[in-house]
């Protein structure tokens, strides 16, 4: 086709819940995708017949049952329940913080002693915290800040915790119970088999162009369509008129063992500083509905965090002041396209859980066709 009602730029998450949404209402999609697969970072990889999460660890959670009812209409999910554990220096320490966590340090046994433990180290910082240390020091006390989040952290963002704004760690989830299920939410589990399966089902009856460059070709694509959904970085998209924003990115190396239960979790953080990678996933612990025994074989990947360079995929944006007053720029010049929606994780610069961009694409597509169906 030569005309479409609508091209979406970028094949991740935003874009397919707005397509699925487009072809239901029975317009037609031309998507663009500089990758060479679909899906963004939910894409899976088959190594040793297990399914490896491509671009790091993704667990599904929601206490929205719209958006649980959703995806479990274009996939089966499993009952995973995300449970790492942080090792340091070999000491396993389960996550989030909670009694097992307390238990381990500092030998308490009830909620009164880990409370009391925590209540003598916070008031170390007294006033207002001025810093992300300060700020996590104010919540949870030194021995938690200085073992499990003071190195991950500045390998995380690349610079010293006394460095980073406090805002970034607004807070941190401390339980006083022995429960290790990482997440609050109602709702929680992976697609069997990976998420290829549902991104096939969002891209659905939809044109796509992988290996594509958007941006390249601006005109020629603006062109073939009525309405643009852009995904993509909105500095770029403006040509970094006011400058570029500044993101993290990651680097994973994969390690295929001879071994049927590597690490016997399917994440554990890494929070020395001088461990040079942040987590460890293996992956095949995902599948809860496999016996992990049933494969011979295991596939681990270590996460690196780096400096985002262009080429680079960006995963964070950089939450500081300046970045932020960048965006507010872009975003102004964004709100007069009228012709483009941007959304997702790029194009608005903020990191989106994946049943956030779902229920923010669920918004846009409401207002876009009157209706969520």
């Amino acid at each position: 086709m030569d005309r479409y009602d609508y091209v979406i730029v970028g094949g991740g998450l935003f874009g397919g819940v707005m397509a699925w949404y487009a072809r239901q209402n029975g317009k037609s999609c031309l998507v663009i995708e500089k990758r060479s697969h679909l899906g963004g970072n939910l894409y899976c990889e088959e190594i040793e017949g297990i399914p490896v999460h491509r671009y790091g660890a993704h667990i599904f959670h929601t206490s929205n049952k719209k958006v649980w009812d959703f995806v479990n209409s274009l996939a089966e999910f499993n009952r995973y329940t995300n449970s790492p554990v942080a090792n340091y220096h070999g000491q396993m320490y389960n996550m989030p913080f909670n009694m097992n966590t307390f238990s381990k340090m500092w030998g308490v046994s009830t909620p009164e002693e880990a409370r009391k433990k925590i209540e003598e180290q916070r008031s170390s910082v007294t006033g207002e915290p001025s810093n992300l240390e300060e700020q996590a020091i104010s919540l949870v006390g030194t021995d938690i800040y200085e073992k499990l989040i003071k190195g991950y952290t500045e390998k995380q963002w690349g610079r010293d915790c006394r460095d980073l704004p406090s805002f970034i760690i607004k807070r941190l989830p401390v339980r006083y119970t022995y429960d290790n299920n990482y997440f609050n939410d109602r709702y929680q589990g992976i697609p069997i088999g990976g998420y290829n399966g549902l991104i096939e089902k969002l891209f659905e009856d939809c044109d796509v162009l992988l290996d594509t460059d958007y941006l390249a070709d601006k005109a020629r694509f603006d062109a073939m369509g009525d309405r643009i959904v852009y995904t993509g970085t909105i500095d770029a998209y403006f040509g970094y008129r006011f400058g570029r924003l500044e993101y993290r990115s990651l680097r994973f190396e994969d390690d295929i063992y001879d071994t049927d239960n590597f690490q016997g979790v399917a994440v554990v953080n890494h929070t020395a500083r001088e461990v040079p990678y942040t987590r460890t996933i293996e992956h095949k612990h995902f599948d809860c509905t496999v016996p992990y025994s049933q494969t011979e074989k295991t596939v681990v990947t270590r996460e690196y965090p780096v400096t985002w360079e262009e080429g680079m995929e960006p995963y964070y944006p950089v939450n500081d002041e300046r970045n932020q007053s960048l965006y507010q720029e872009y975003a102004r010049l964004g709100a007069g396209e009228e012709k483009v929606l941007f959304g997702g994780r790029l194009a608005e610069y903020r990191y989106y859980d994946m049943d956030k961009v779902i229920e923010s694409a669920m918004d846009k597509a409401e207002k876009e066709f009157g209706s969520r169906l």
